[in-house]
């Protein structure tokens, strides 16, 4: 069931109709609502793989209270190595067999031995990579004292599967979200309307902008070797806009409809394409998970306490670990390797935490200096992206050495050209209101607030209505298959 679809549109009023109404406020009563829904949110992906998601659930669930009930480290140290285990395990057969299989099997072929380990035709299950996670911060949690295990089993399912965040994240802590879940929650009619404007601003960028950004890039793409430098330039641009408002647009509406209900889910995106430098991108993209790996891979191997070297090699892992956690190709490994690069400079001068404020905050535009930055990043970033889209690191690689070549120089041109003109000026619009709400939670937050009333519903009918005739063909989220 995707966000930006007639089913989601009928599903999400009726639910929020029940939360509401039917449970008058009983607490117990809104957390299996929300279980129940969430499960069914779920099984319209493939009702199949309900089994794994519960076998997860499961598996956590009693594994932290034995955590927490061990009477030594030792049993400590198993429980939590179990469910580690169970969890990768998983992860590692449906996403990254093939991969592995598929890599050894090369590599013997490079030392003139055959090797066929054959593959498993099996799907990806929608959403594992974010509801393991979920699973895994909760029991390491407990192994280090950070929280009690949950012993009401609904209320701790509703943690791991609350359908705005399940099959994308963002991956939310146990430490945050858990206590919302088991707190007495009223109707608030303010945080209701926040969240629909959040939503209806979710929705825009991912129907107007990543929609029609996606069937431009595909296009260029899969054909790079008919374009000039040139149009494949554009092409890199047109997939830069596509994965940011299709990720943060998922992100928008998960948020907005979780304050529908009374939740508070983390942020996940600041603003990223206007960072000053690397660091400060990964400080606003991604937000859960960059934070994920910094608690729970950075940190536990020594972070930057261990002297430059350690400072370096701990960078480098959790690029490489964060690059082959969205997919199991060479090329997000890649992706991953140049971020770590990238980086390098602000990690060895001790310069990454420089730019911690807002860019700009309090004026209209940057300095230059703050533009050249903003612009350095951002080229940064695209090229890095090529890896990240590219069907291979041979497709990167002759996609990136045709764009450094003369028809750099030439105009760009592809199929459809022409109907990429208003989506061009859409996405410098949306560029413009991004920038203008960058020190709001999302752009629109406080857009209007303060007009008189008709102006500001004629903001809320004008944003509809672009959805409404620029709406891309519908194209499926993109982090769903990671």
């Amino acid at each position: 069931m995707l966000f930006n679809s007639l089913n989601f549109a009928i599903f999400l009023p009726i639910v929020f109709i029940l939360y509401w109404f039917a449970t008058k406020g009983n607490l117990r009563l809104q957390n299996i609502l929300l279980l129940v829904s969430s499960y069914f949110f779920y099984a319209c992906w493939d009702w199949r793989f309900m089994f794994l998601l519960i076998f997860s659930t499961l598996l956590d669930y009693f594994t932290g209270i034995k955590i927490h009930e061990a009477t030594n480290q030792r049993k400590k140290l198993f429980w939590l190595w179990l469910s580690i285990g169970i969890n990768l395990g998983f992860l590692g057969v449906f996403k990254y067999y093939n991969f592995f299989a598929e890599s050894f099997a090369d590599g013997l072929s490079l030392l003139g031995f055959k090797a066929n380990l054959g593959s498993l035709q099996i799907i990806l299950p929608v959403g594992i990579s974010f509801y393991t996670f979920h699973g895994l911060s909760y029991v390491i949690d407990i192994y280090k004292n950070r929280i009690k295990p949950e012993r009401n089993f609904i209320d701790y399912s509703v943690f791991v599967s609350f359908f705005p965040l399940l099959v994308a994240g963002p991956i939310e802590r146990a430490t945050h979200l858990l206590p919302q879940i088991l707190k007495k929650r009223e109707f608030d009619y303010s945080k209701a309307v926040d969240g629909l404007r959040q939503i209806l601003w979710g929705l825009f960028k991912k129907i107007v902008i990543a929609d029609n950004c996606a069937e431009f890039a595909n296009t260029i793409f899969n054909n790079s070797a008919d374009y000039s430098g040139s149009t494949l330039v554009l092409g890199a641009l047109f997939f830069t806009f596509q994965i940011y408002c299709d990720f943060s647009g998922y992100s928008d509406i998960a948020l907005g409809t979780a304050r529908l209900f009374g939740i508070e889910l983390l942020r996940n995106f600041a603003f990223p394409y206007f960072s000053r430098d690397i660091a400060e991108f990964w400080r606003r993209w991604h937000i859960s998970l960059s934070s994920w790996f910094k608690d729970y891979l950075y940190i536990p191997l020594g972070g930057s306490k261990g002297g430059m070297w350690m400072k370096i090699r701990n960078t480098f892992i959790i690029f490489l670990v964060s690059g082959f956690w969205h997919g199991a190709n060479w090329t997000f490994i890649v992706w991953g390797f140049l971020n770590a690069l990238f980086i390098m400079p602000s990690i060895v001068f001790n310069t990454n935490r420089n730019n911690l404020d807002i860019v700009a905050r309090g004026k209209y535009l940057p300095t230059l200096r703050e533009f050249f930055a903003i612009l350095l990043t951002f080229s940064l970033t695209v090229f890095a992206w090529i890896f990240f889209r590219a069907a291979n690191v041979t497709h990167a690689f002759s996609y990136i050495s045709e764009i450094f070549s003369s028809s750099l120089l030439t105009v760009p041109h592809f199929p459809g050209i022409g109907k990429a003109v208003p989506i061009v000026l859409l996405t410098s619009i949306f560029l413009i209101v991004e920038w203008l709400g960058r020190e709001q939670q999302y752009a629109i937050a406080h857009l209007g607030i303060k007009w008189y009333k008709p102006l500001r519903w004629a903001l809320y009918y004008t944003i509809i209505l672009a959805i409404y005739f620029f709406a891309g063909s519908e194209q499926q989220f993109i982090y769903f298959q990671f």
